[in-house]
C-alpha cells in the first residue's frame, strides 16, 4: 500500500496548473494517473473550474476545520488498537477500529469520532465474530495519522507531529480516554488484610510499544494522574493507576467501558 505526501501532491498541482498533461506528470512523480486526474479534478473544483461545489476532506491538504476534540480520541484509538490497510478490490485506504460486542458504548463513541473527524466520508460497522469493525474510507488517512507506515506499530518508532502534539496538550483527556478505551481497562482489583477482604479500582494500559506507553504516561503526569509502571513477565507493558485520587480523576474523566 502507498501512500502519497502532501509534498508530492501540491508538486503534481503545481505542474497541472502549468499546462502537464496528466500522464505526464504521474510519470514524473511515480503516480497512477488516476490519482493524478483525481487531484486535478480536486484542485479545479476547489478554484470553481468545474461544476459542482467542493467539499473539503483533509484539514492537512485542504485547509479544511478539523473537529480537534474528536481527533485527540480518535488518535487515541488508533495508536491503542487501531490500523490503517487497504484490501484487494478497494481503490481507498480505511482506519479500522475493533471492538468487542460488550462495549456498544465504545462502538458509538469511534463511529461518532470518525464522524466528526471526517464529515464528508461515510462510517460503516463490519460484523466480526464477538466483535465488529468501525470503520471509515479516505484517500488522506495518513495525512491525519502520519503514524501509519509498514509492520506492527510496537516494531517502528512512533512519535507525535507538532500539529498532533497541540491538540493532545489542548485535549489531554480525549487523547487518554481513546487509549484506555482501546488498550486499556478498568478493573477491580483486591487484597486481604487482617484477615478482611478489600476491593479497590483501577486503571490499566497495555501496550508493547515503549513509545505509544510514553505519550500515554506522559499526558497522564500533565493532567496529574500518578501511575507505576508493572511488567508482565520480563516486559513492562502495563501502566497502572492506582492511587485513590487519580482513580477518581480517571472516574471524572473516562471512566469505564460501556
Amino acid at each position: 500500500m502507498e501512500f502519497h505526501s502532501p509534498t508530492v501532491r501540491r508538486t503534481a498541482v503545481a505542474l497541472l496548473r502549468g499546462g502537464a498533461r496528466n500522464a505526464d506528470v504521474a510519470r514524473s512523480l511515480d503516480v497512477p494517473p488516476g490519482t493524478v486526474g483525481y487531484w486535478k479534478h480536486m484542485d479545479r473544483a476547489k478554484r470553481g473550474e468545474c461544476p459542482g461545489s467542493h467539499k473539503p476532506d483533509c484539514p492537512r491538504c485542504d485547509g479544511s476545520a478539523l473537529d480537534t476534540h474528536a481527533y485527540a480520541y480518535l488518535l487515541g484509538l488508533y495508536l491503542g488498537d487501531g490500523h490503517i490497510s487497504r484490501y484487494s478490490g478497494h481503490r481507498v485506504p480505511n482506519l479500522m477500529i475493533t471492538c468487542d460486542d460488550r462495549w456498544p458504548g465504545l462502538m458509538d463513541s469511534a463511529e461518532r469520532a470518525m464522524q466528526r473527524v471526517l464529515p464528508f466520508n461515510r462510517v460503516c460497522r463490519v460484523r466480526k465474530v464477538g466483535c465488529h469493525n468501525v470503520k471509515v474510507y479516505s484517500m488522506h488517512l495518513a495525512c491525519l495519522f502520519p503514524q501509519h507506515g509498514p509492520g506492527k506499530k510496537h516494531e517502528r518508532r512512533i512519535a507525535l507531529e507538532r500539529w498532533q502534539q497541540e491538540i493532545v496538550d489542548a485535549h489531554p483527556w480525549e487523547f487518554l480516554r481513546g487509549l484506555i478505551h482501546s488498550d486499556g481497562c478498568r478493573v477491580t482489583n483486591w487484597t486481604v488484610r487482617n484477615g478482611k477482604r478489600y476491593e479497590y479500582p483501577r486503571y490499566f494500559f497495555t501496550n508493547k510499544s515503549d513509545d505509544i506507553r510514553r505519550l500515554c504516561t506522559d499526558t497522564l503526569t500533565k493532567v496529574g494522574v500518578q501511575y507505576t509502571i508493572l511488567a508482565r513477565g520480563s516486559d513492562p507493558f502495563n501502566v497502572s493507576v492506582a492511587r485513590k485520587a487519580s482513580v477518581a480523576l480517571m472516574d471524572a474523566h473516562i471512566g469505564p467501558k460501556h
